[in-house]
């Protein structure tokens, strides 16, 4: 049996006959940059996320910098941000020239430790992002009390989080500002890039709104500084189809986490996803890690599910403080286990809306099956189990 660890091509069929329509209609009206398309998604996506305003963008790279620099960060700013996300996170106070200090993430959540949070505050630090990773919200009401204390802004990237929920309310709207990611992995994807920004806060959606298109609202009347951010009209259309299912999608998503919670509960070699209790979790990604802590076990692993025609991933291997860009920051390993240890143990196993059953459980007597191999021929590994749960 083949798993990948995304199946787009699925999806898609699923849907080209409203697909096709949608794009064509654009080509016909020649509406390639923003247009009705473009206006009626983000009218749409703001009603989802339960937010006033949304501004669609070319990518969610855009969006993380839009945000910021709609708020004023600039050169000798400090933004808080978890070294456990992806690079695109810092990207957003690096070209604002504001400076990235990192954080660690929490054992459980994977999120940013708010505990961790006050001790990285210098009198340059003007932001805070809480980044929903992997599906799951960021504990906000933390985050916020923390900002309150130091008179810091907080924004969201939501890259991965659509219709997650924090204590029943949507993210996107919980925060001065938030950035979505609509790139075609993601769990409402485009067929290139895009992304938006959301926020409730009129002021702040014209900014951004005048950023994203060379500073103007009005042609050729060039207000603030500005950059082209606009969201291309078939990515658009697109979207504007794919709206219609994110939710049964999400469901989709759930139903198929608590499968795998089901099928892999037995094995005690590999630490489950924890959704905590003030969140609903989309699971864009299902991210379990070695119980044992080590980088060959998981290696291993992902090498023996390739062989059964099992697609895995690595999000994230090498944390933000480590990368090779952020060097000069005087970061060095050791400073966030937590980041480290996920990086080193956790192994990304296939999550898509249209995941079978058969394909769940043959995913999860696969990883039974290696570490039933592991205790056969390394007797001294203590805590295996064999077993295998029910759906």
């Amino acid at each position: 049996m083949k798993v990948p660890f995304l199946d787009l091509k699925t999806q898609y069929d699923s849907i080209k006959n409203e697909i096709i329509p949608a794009i064509n209609n654009v080509l016909e009206n020649t509406a390639f940059v923003l247009g009705k398309a473009v206006t009626d998604f983000e009218t749409n996506f703001a009603a989802l996320q339960q937010v006033k305003y949304c501004v669609a963008t070319g990518s969610g790279t855009d969006g993380n910098h839009m945000v910021l620099w709609s708020l004023g960060i600039g050169p000798g700013d400090e933004v808080i941000i978890p070294a456990n996300t992806f690079i695109a996170t810092a990207w957003g106070a690096t070209l604002c020239g504001a400076t990235p200090v990192f954080v660690d993430c929490e054992p459980d959540s994977y999120n940013i430790d708010p505990e961790k949070i006050e001790a990285a505050i210098t009198s340059k630090t003007k932001a805070i992002v809480a980044v929903h990773l992997y599906g799951q919200p960021a504990d906000l009401d933390a985050i916020n009390q923390i900002a309150i204390r130091h008179n810091l802004l907080v924004v969201e990237d939501c890259a991965q989080a659509h219709m997650a929920e924090y204590k029943g309310k949507r993210v996107g709207g919980l925060s001065t500002l938030a950035s979505f990611s609509f790139y075609p992995g993601k769990n409402l994807g485009a067929y290139g890039e895009g992304g938006a920004v959301t926020t409730n806060d009129p002021l702040l959606a014209k900014k951004v709104l005048m950023i994203r298109d060379h500073g103007a609202v009005n042609k050729y009347h060039h207000e603030i500084y500005g950059h082209n951010y606009r969201m291309d009209g078939i990515q658009g259309a697109v979207l504007g189809v794919k709206l219609k299912y994110i939710e049964n999608w999400t469901a989709a998503r759930r139903n198929n986490a608590l499968k795998y919670r089901n099928a892999l509960e037995g094995i005690s070699d590999i630490i489950l996803p924890v959704e905590m209790n003030y969140a609903k979790h989309v699971y864009h990604l299902f991210v379990i890690r070695m119980a044992d802590g080590k980088i060959e076990t998981r290696d291993r692993l992902a090498d023996f599910l390739n062989d059964k025609g099992i697609s895995t991933g690595l999000h994230y291997p090498i944390p933000l403080h480590l990368q090779e860009c952020f060097k000069h920051l005087g970061y060095k390993k050791g400073d966030f286990p937590v980041s480290e240890n996920l990086g080193r143990t956790g192994l990304s196993l296939p999550m898509f809306a249209e995941l079978t059953d058969d394909q769940i459980a043959y995913v999860a007597s696969s990883i039974a099956g290696f570490f039933n191999i592991i205790k056969s021929t390394e007797p001294e590994v203590h805590g295996i189990s064999s077993g295998v749960g029910t759906f």
